[in-house]
């Protein structure tokens, strides 16, 4: 079977189903453009040979970039991953708006924009830096009394939105902006593109940043293209392509992600333990047992596994998470 180009069709990914099991562990997948973060999961599964499978974090069909995809026990430390900072590369249209806020959606308003001053454009884009107040965009995965906020808008309801809490560390022009033309149904209309860079924490809406830029602007606005540069610790250069693991199942049989202690040393503290030690906390008991006094997790790792995840609860160790039930 042959791989998949990297934009791959809508409807999924045809990948085929690895000869082995894949190790517990982390991929860093470059998803591509024109499939869900679910369509990639779906996807490692059959390359990974297993159902145990997540995804640290979704990115719109449009999106294109970093994914972080827990693999066997590794799932079980996406909740760690989920809420790391982001970095974001993007294309902004100014002078239009869709209904997604991303070129996905549909036009809603043409205003045009032929030119914009620099100032202005700048003191736009510094209001939405800090912690902000953010309006997610209506089009995403939000619920909103046990329903999704973009099945909502499909069935022509008005979704309104609560304003939640966002912090954007950096948002700021690449390029030049650069005059462009956007094709609609009554002629080209004139817009203004701008490449920026983003980095913001977990649950902040890059679309949304455009949209509220475009407001502030009074042109509306919208994303052209987005691609996730970073999550946390893990960022492009070390991505794989859909096509870079096909061709590794081909090759070999089976992907290698990210081993557990690897992913852990670059999460957590680390506390070597013996084997009676390693013993007792895959019991779940920590009583008695002299953990770093350090701030934050602690991963006790025992040769080459990754026992327990430990933090601090009411003044003592507690497990959060335990990896490893059967010490020998």
């Amino acid at each position: 079977m042959k791989p998949p180009t990297d934009g791959a069709r809508r409807r999924g990914l045809d990948v085929p189903r690895a000869r082995e099991t894949a190790a517990d562990g982390i991929l860093v997948v470059d998803k591509p453009a024109g499939v869900t973060s679910h369509d990639v999961v779906a996807a490692m599964r059959r390359l990974c040979a297993t159902r145990k499978v997540g995804h640290a974090g979704t990115l719109d069909p449009m999106a294109t970039g970093v994914l972080l995809i827990g693999v066997g026990k590794a799932t079980r430390l996406l909740r760690f991953l989920t809420g790391a900072d982001k970095d974001y590369r993007t294309t902004m249209v100014l002078g239009a708006s869709r209904d997604s806020d991303d070129a996905d959606g549909e036009l809603t308003a043409t205003s045009g924009l032929a030119s914009l001053a620099l100032p202005d454009l700048e003191a736009a884009m510094a209001k939405q830096r800090g912690n902000i107040m953010q309006v997610p965009a209506t089009v995403s995965a939000i619920k909103v009394g046990g329903k999704r906020a973009h099945a909502l808008h499909r069935e022509g309801q008005d979704v309104k939105l609560t304003a939640r809490p966002v912090r954007v560390d950096c948002f700021q022009m690449l390029a030049p902006m650069r005059a462009a033309a956007l094709d609609t149904s009554d002629g080209q209309v004139p817009v203004v593109e701008v490449d920026a860079q983003v980095t913001c924490s977990a649950g902040t809406y890059v679309r949304a940043l455009a949209r509220d830029v475009g407001q502030e602007l009074g042109c509306g606005a919208y994303l052209k293209a987005l691609q996730r540069t970073r999550v946390g610790q893990w960022d492009l250069g070390e991505a794989k392509t859909v096509g870079n693991l096909v061709a590794q199942v081909e090759e070999t049989g089976k992907v290698t992600p990210i081993p557990l202690t690897q992913v852990c040393s670059k999460l957590f503290h680390v506390w070597q333990v013996d084997q009676e030690q390693a013993r007792r906390l895959a019991n779940g008991n920590t009583h008695g047992l002299d953990v770093p006094a350090v701030e934050g997790f602690v991963a006790a790792h025992y040769r080459d596994r990754v026992v327990a995840i430990l933090e601090r609860r009411r003044g003592a160790w507690q497990p959060a998470v335990v990896l490893e039930t059967d010490i020998e």
